[in-house]
């Protein structure tokens, strides 16, 4: 199973922990990076994807470095309306 496999496979499983730079690694497989301008700063982040100009929207995670279970939904969601999941 590779790295990507192995990470989308703990997107997709509830009862798994996925941290944020494994959500990252995720979505840059998919052709997303994270949006430096605009209003993102601190934790809040912005991915877009150039091809497509779809932007997601994140909160990252802290103290502790794992996503909340919602917030792994949204990124499926997000992925899945994408096709790319």
């Amino acid at each position: 199973m590779s790295k990507l496999e192995k990470a989308i496979y703990n997107l997709l499983n509830p009862s798994s922990t996925v941290t944020f730079q494994e959500l990252e690694y995720i979505l840059g497989k998919f052709g997303y990076h994270e949006k430096k301008t605009g209003k993102t700063a601190g934790s809040r982040k912005a991915f877009l994807n150039d091809e497509t100009m779809h932007i997601i929207r994140l909160h990252e995670p802290h103290p502790q470095n794992e996503v909340k279970e919602y917030v792994k939904k949204y990124i499926i969601e997000e992925l899945k309306s994408q096709y790319l999941l």
